[in-house]
């Protein structure tokens, strides 16, 4: 057995039966292409080959790490005699091949593996409202927000759904967009591209902002959002910010952003981001007591991606180590994630927090003061200080203005057994954290 089919096979053993069913039982690996620092595997389905690649890129190369002591580059590619057998021999010109290749969806993101909340209701009801009815209502449809929120997840939906009753869809980041314009405007090729992103069902634009400045861009892409939406196909677009926040959006193509609806995804509160791991280690297959789901909701920011990726890591590394996932494995295995997020928070973040959710003055916390409210939104922020930031416990007796770190150390004890004797201060500090994670 070649090394890439040993490979396979511990990769069959490692994730769930119903993924290596969906997705990975036809992958193959190929020995003749693949060298030691490179492994070349062919899957029939160019949605399917997008997917291994996110999903499983990490992981592949871990299993060839262990086997080799060489982390290969994983390229996932079509098998082109598969993919012809599979369509009846159908001759393809090239450019329905290209086309075919540049409407790149994930087949995992639907609506029904998206985990609904309030910061995300109202985008996902709009995004299904139109994924039934395209091109009648919201039109277009401009969804924006902070990045790895869902944004992409929804939009891809839509066009999954779309694709499934057999519409043509076209999806692309503004980017590849730009880049063929340029690409087809060299060659003097402009009818095919114009033709390419014109004769759609539906056209769905990610990242938006990133047109800011391009004028010539901003010009073809203005006379193709005519087209489509004078012929009542629906145009989705995603941005990280509002139209009237882009720099540099003419004005006429910010108006007809702003025809249809425009929709906003908010950072997800606590529940929801429990929600998102719980449902991702469902799909996944993967066991992660609620201790440690509640630490990567409470510390990893609001970045759902990053999440993800973090819930995979955790998994492969379990594996290759044959370890238990426990709390204390998590926090070590991300801890560098973890340190990244520290930098970004200061004592005055949590204290402004902590401040605002108790209903204390920000300067009775880190005074002397000893009312029993006071005290303990003090200890809690001391607490929190120490686990969210880098600071040592002598650098934050400092900011109390305490005797010396023992304090500090005290304090933290306090607070540790509570948390064990009191279920709602748990929550309480998780919810407090991922407040702070928002700032």
């Amino acid at each position: 057995m070649n090394t890439g089919n040993k490979v396979l096979k511990k990769l069959k053993e490692e994730i769930s039966s119903k993924n290596w069913n969906r997705y990975m039982k036809n992958l193959t690996y190929s020995e003749k292409e693949s060298k030691e620092t490179f492994a070349q595997f062919y899957t029939s389905n160019i949605l399917i080959a997008r997917w291994i690649k996110t999903k499983y890129d990490f992981q592949l190369a871990h299993l060839f790490e262990l086997e080799t002591k060489i982390k290969p580059f994983i390229a996932v590619s079509i098998n082109k005699e598969l993919t012809l057998k599979k369509n009846n021999h159908s001759a393809k010109t090239k450019e329905q091949i290209n086309q075919t290749k540049s409407t790149i969806l994930n087949p995992s993101f639907t609506f029904e593996s998206f985990i609904i909340g309030n910061s995300n209701q109202f985008a996902y009801t709009t995004a299904k409202s139109v994924s039934e009815k395209p091109g009648t209502i919201y039109n277009p449809l401009f969804l924006y927000g902070g990045v790895g929120l869902g944004k992409t997840h929804l939009i891809q939906a839509i066009g999954n759904h779309q694709i499934s009753l057999g519409a043509k869809v076209i999806y692309t980041t503004f980017e590849q967009f730009m880049n063929k314009f340029t690409s087809h405007l060299r060659t003097q090729t402009m009818d095919r591209f114009r033709e390419h992103f014109r004769e759609c069902d539906v056209l769905i634009i990610d990242d938006i902002q990133f047109l800011s400045g391009k004028e010539q861009t901003q010009e073809e892409f203005f006379h193709t959002f005519n087209e489509l939406h004078q012929a009542k196909k629906q145009i989705i677009i995603t941005s990280d910010r509002q139209p009237h926040k882009i720099k540099g959006l003419v004005d006429r193509l910010r108006s007809r952003f702003e025809w249809g609806l425009m929709a906003d995804i908010q950072p997800p509160e606590l529940e929801t981001k429990i929600a998102i791991i719980q449902k991702k280690c469902e799909i996944d297959g993967i066991n992660l007591n609620r201790d440690i789901i509640n630490f990567l909701a409470s510390n990893m920011g609001n970045n759902i991606r990053e999440i993800e990726g973090a819930i995979i890591k955790l998994n492969a590394y379990s594996g290759l180590m044959n370890q238990n996932l426990t709390l204390e494995f998590a926090h070590n295995v991300i801890k560098d994630q973890l340190i990244e997020k520290q930098k970004n928070i200061s004592i005055e973040d949590i204290i402004k927090v902590i401040s605002k959710e108790l209903n204390i003055k920000s300067s009775d916390i880190i005074s002397k003061k000893r009312t029993r409210i006071v005290v303990r939104a003090r200890r809690i922020s001391i607490y929190l200080i120490r686990n969210m930031t880098s600071n040592s416990m002598p650098q934050i007796a400092v900011y109390f203005n305490m005797k010396d770190h023992t304090a500090v150390s005290h304090a933290m004890k306090k607070v540790n057994e509570m948390v064990e004797e009191d279920e709602q201060l748990k929550v309480l500090l998780e919810e407090f954290s991922n407040k702070i994670n928002q700032k």
